[in-house]
């Protein structure tokens, strides 16, 4: 049970520490790729603002959409600074066209090409601009990438203008800072998730030390209590050989039985949850295992007016803890004839899995009122539903609520698993034993 909760610990904290590492590296990759293409759109913008050139820049990194007029002398010899267009083309200077590569394409309003300027890039011709030209035209969009390039077209008074800019710079870059930041990403996952590994022990100390205290708790007043019981046990014996018996003494034989049943259940639970439970594995005929471990229950379901079928496939063999595996059919045959409605049928099955790994056991019975809510909590120690789990006034059903627990630790220490469902008024529990 410890490695089993330092198992879930490790899987809870590494499954939450992907989601994270995803979250953070998707959105810093997410940012890149926007702002690269926004500085793109915003080039792309500025050059067809300007009919297909860059606009000049003054030292002082302002930016002229046209050429200054200098024959009027009492002017002044600069523009006075447009704020607007400042802030839209904030972070390009004059540098800029330097920088970039670009073919411009027009085209008239019937959507003929009629002119192409190459000579700002050296890997176009002036055919390929307009078999680019040619191909936005067809496809109608305003913008996006056409091969190496990223496109966006305008409207002027002559007709329509589409300016391409090489993005193959931008493409690495982002593909450089996407590989690096995954590769820095699971390296930084790696490296947690062993620390997690290392420290996860020290993490659940306290509910180990809780646990083993339980336990040691379990096994301690079990045996202390055995004392008492028998004294008291013998006590009532005397009084019955003093006067005659009567309804006290048979109430506290009763009650000193099941408190024995219930010392026992506990620890044999107990036991089953220890790391390694003392298990003799061993191949053996599991199909005569549950029929005879079924069978003697079929007389108990007759006296309760209910009927029990045994459905086992022959020749079945497995290999685990004989023992086990026929307290596990009695703890759930049991429960079944228990807890049928009246006159209800019970159904034991022993059948090979589809996939023919597994070797499933069903124990099933009518079940008009099943229990509500999280059916797995049947399994827990003690654990009984308000309605039709209940102990209720003249119907004694006995038991303790851990039986279920007990079947649970004999399915997990032969590492396999055991579930309940109901449907179509049936109750099933089913293990899977591989």
């Amino acid at each position: 049970m410890i490695k089993r909760l330092q198992r879930k610990f490790v899987v809870i904290a590494a499954v939450c520490l992907l989601i994270v590492e995803f979250a953070i590296i998707g959105g810093i990759n997410g940012v890149n790729i926007y702002q690269t293409n926004k500085n793109a759109d915003n080039l792309l913008n500025m050059i067809i603002e300007n009919d297909g050139r860059f606009p000049e820049f003054d030292p002082m990194g302002m930016k002229h959409d046209k050429p200054q007029d200098n024959s009027n002398s009492s002017s002044n010899n600069t523009a006075p600074p447009d704020d607007k267009k400042s802030d839209k083309h904030r972070g390009f200077n004059e540098e800029t066209k330097y920088q970039t590569r670009y073919f411009v394409v027009y085209a008239d309003e019937s959507g003929e090409i009629t002119k192409v300027d190459t000579g700002h890039v050296a890997a176009v011709t002036s055919s390929q601009a307009i078999e680019y030209g040619e191909s936005v035209l067809d496809s109608g969009k305003t913008s996006g990438t056409s091969g190496n390039y990223r496109y966006k077209t305008g409207d002027t008074d002559k007709g329509k203008i589409i300016v391409f800019m090489d993005c193959r710079s931008d493409s690495a870059t982002k593909n450089r800072f996407l590989l690096v930041s995954c590769a820095i990403g699971v390296a930084g996952y790696i490296l947690v998730c062993l620390l997690i590994i290392i420290f996860s022990k020290r993490a659940i100390r306290p509910v180990v030390e809780s646990f083993e205290k339980q336990k040691r708790f379990i096994t301690d007043a079990g045996h202390e209590i055995k004392t008492p019981l028998a004294i008291i046990s013998a006590n009532t014996e005397v009084l019955e050989m003093v006067s005659e018996p009567n309804e006290w003494t048979a109430s506290i034989k009763n009650q000193i039985t099941r408190l024995n049943g219930l010392l026992k259940e506990l620890l044999s639970l107990a036991k089953m949850e220890e790391e390694k439970p003392a298990l003799t594995m061993a191949d053996f005929n599991i199909s005569d295992a549950v029929y005879d471990a079924a069978s003697p229950f079929a007389t108990l379901a007759e006296t309760k007016g209910k009927k029990l079928t045994i459905d086992v496939a022959n020749g079945l063999t497995y290999r685990g803890d004989e023992g086990a595996i026929r307290q596990l059919v009695s703890i759930l045959t049991e429960n079944a004839v228990k807890y049928a409605d009246e006159g209800g049928e019970i159904t034991v099955k022993l059948f090979t899995s589809h996939s023919g790994k597994e070797t499933d056991l069903e124990v099933s019975n009518t079940c008009k009122e099943p229990p509500q809510g999280d059916l797995s909590k049947l399994f827990d120690r003690f654990y009984r539903d308000d309605s039709s789990r209940s102990r209720t006034m003249g119907e004694k059903k006995g038991g303790y609520g851990i039986g279920l627990s007990i079947a649970q630790a004999i399915v997990r220490s032969h590492k396999s698993k055991i579930s309940c469902k109901a449907e179509n008024g049936m109750m099933i529990f089913t293990a899977q034993l591989k």
